[in-house]
């Protein structure tokens, strides 16, 4: 049969026969019962995160325990990482040497400067020679031969002199080029320094701490459990067949696992939109109205969500009926079939087959104990 969860708070008076008999009789009732969707879950801080290394390493130092207030940014835990450090260092004077080369003193931008300088000068000097030869030429005073070797020679200083100057751009672009990327290198290694120290991201409370100081940590595991400090709610799970009974709003009443003796009324205030594949249900949120003096996250708890009430509805008790849905009426040879809407391991909702005037018989008086009480029962439909 499809399971649902009921709370039903019935006051039920019934006649039973002498505790010698093997038979008793009684008659349907009729009381208020309310349907209810059962869920389990586990107390949880609002907005909580793992706070998590993001490097490896030794924990050096963890100034926080369990319970205290820590705020965004603040530095609760050192890692050792010697890798960082170094690369750190190692980052920083090769930044500063690549910083050094892109100035205009620096060696290499010098030396093309210089080559410059000279192929300049043996530039004009070609230059002053060629307009010589090229008047002499005129004059018939020098061979065509000598006016052509000083020609090449002026077109070659022209080619050393322009080769010079694209020299030093290539070398002036390669020297901004590694300052840049010797920047980048050094940024990257002093955040990942950074990493050493684990901050608080968000501000809140520590619910939870995993680590010790001195034990060796890698990038991942989880150091502290953080959360809201004042905001504790009710995560539950429910299963997939009854969370279309589910509105925001509705009315909870939670037990802890921890003090089943104290319940806490709640209000169901998120419904999760995905399936979780991990716990195979849907997870709900519900806020409580009040917080245990003692609040320990993670604590297991019981839920039963309030989804619908059934006034004047026919109840007998559930040893009357048989698994077939049959009941003996007194007096009747052949069972009835009644149509039930609930069934618990106590009482049975009847929707037709009887009423409130029939008497039923049953030899099953083994569960027909029950005084005049107050009942809660877990129903099954």
């Amino acid at each position: 049969m499809k399971v649902v969860n009921i709370f039903l708070i019935l006051l039920f008076s019934m006649g039973i026969q002498s505790c010698g008999k093997k038979t008793a009789e009684t008659k349907p009732i009729r009381k208020n019962i309310t349907e209810t969707v059962f869920a389990s879950g586990i107390l949880e801080a609002n907005n909580t995160y793992n706070l998590t290394a993001q490097t490896d390493g030794y924990l050096v130092k963890i100034s926080f325990e369990e319970g205290d207030l820590v705020a965004a940014g603040e530095i609760i835990a050192i890692i050792d990482n010697k890798e960082n450090r170094f690369n750190t260092q190692s980052a920083d004077q090769l930044s500063r040497i690549a910083d050094s080369n892109i100035k205009s003193n620096a060696p290499a931008l010098q030396q093309a400067l210089s080559v410059i300088e000279l192929n300049k000068l043996k530039l004009q000097q070609d230059e002053l020679q060629f307009e010589r030869y090229e008047k002499l030429l005129m004059e018939n005073s020098v061979s065509k031969l000598d006016f052509e070797t000083v020609r090449l020679q002026l077109e070659s200083s022209k080619s050393n002199y322009k080769s010079a100057l694209e020299n030093y751009k290539i070398l002036l672009q390669q020297a901004e080029q590694n300052a840049i990327s010797n920047k980048a290198l050094k940024e990257i290694s002093e955040l990942s320094l950074t990493n050493n120290n684990i901050k608080a991201v968000v501000s809140g409370k520590v619910y939870r701490k995993y680590k010790e100081v001195g034990d060796y940590v890698k990038r991942g595991d989880v150091i502290a459990q953080i959360g809201e400090a004042n905001n504790i709610f009710a995560k539950v799970n429910v299963d997939e067949s009854n969370i279309g009974k589910l509105k925001l709003g509705q009315i909870a009443i939670v037990k802890l696992n921890s003090d089943q003796n104290v319940t806490y009324q709640g209000e169901l205030i998120e419904i999760y939109p995905a399936f979780d594949e991990t716990t195979q249900s849907f997870i709900c949120k519900i806020a409580l109205d009040r917080l245990p003096a003692s609040v320990i996250v993670n604590t297991q708890l019981q839920a039963n969500i309030i989804v619908s009430e059934t006034k004047n509805a026919l109840v007998i008790p559930r040893n009357y009926i048989d698994f077939g849905g049959y009941v003996q009426e007194k007096g009747k040879k052949d069972k009835t079939k009644v149509t039930t809407k609930f069934i618990s391991t106590d009482w049975v909702h009847i929707i037709s087959g009887i009423d409130a005037n029939t008497t039923l018989v049953t030899e099953n008086v083994a569960e027909n104990n029950l005084k005049t009480s107050e009942v809660g029962a877990q129903i099954n439909r």
